[in-house]
């Protein structure tokens, strides 16, 4: 159900968009649903994630901004300043604490050397910066309607593929009793 909730304002901003080839128009819809997404987020688990907090605040900013003045350029920059801000605080995170922010996430459930914790987290770094890379070179070299697609089925597809892997690398490390759960 989390995982719906999370990708339902994006879902939402690409149906409105196909039936109304209108980018301003889907981004109008897009905010609305974002809140509910964050309030729904909040009644039903009692507690907010700082990632839905950010992309509420640049899909406010960004999404607003492209509203108000009527270009969508604005609204295709927003993911690339999010995996650009998830790259650098996953980058800055052992600097508060001592501990990489993957395992300050999983940490309680996994059990992982440090080396292996510091790898995985820089694997995000770059996976986010790549993300952010791949946003612009789709929203600058292809139709407003192709990076609508990309938006939700090309990221969804490569972050399934990136944890995915990262399963499978961390799969390698976990104790014998930890593999069967």
């Amino acid at each position: 159900m989390k995982m719906l909730l999370d990708f339902l304002p994006i879902a939402i901003f690409v149906v409105v968009y196909h039936v109304t080839h209108n980018i301003v128009l889907a981004t109008a819809v897009l905010i609305p649903a974002t809140v509910l997404q964050v309030l729904v987020s909040w009644w039903c688990w009692q507690r907010l994630e700082k990632m839905h907090l950010v992309t509420l605040a640049l899909v406010v900013v960004m999404g607003g901004a492209t509203v108000l003045l009527g270009d969508g350029d604005f609204i295709k920059w927003k993911p690339t300043v999010v995996n650009w801000l998830f790259a650098v605080a996953f980058l800055v995170s052992p600097l508060f604490g001592g501990r990489v922010l993957l395992e300050r996430m999983m940490g309680q459930t996994l059990s992982l050397p440090q080396a292996v914790w510091r790898r995985l987290n820089l694997a995000w770094v770059l996976f986010f910066i790549a993300m952010g890379a791949v946003n612009i070179a789709v929203f600058m070299q292809f139709s407003e309607e192709t990076w609508v697609n990309f938006k939700l089925f090309g990221m969804m597809g490569l972050t399934l593929l990136f944890v995915l892997a990262q399963g499978a690398y961390m799969a390698r490390y976990l104790p014998r009793d930890e593999r069967s759960d």
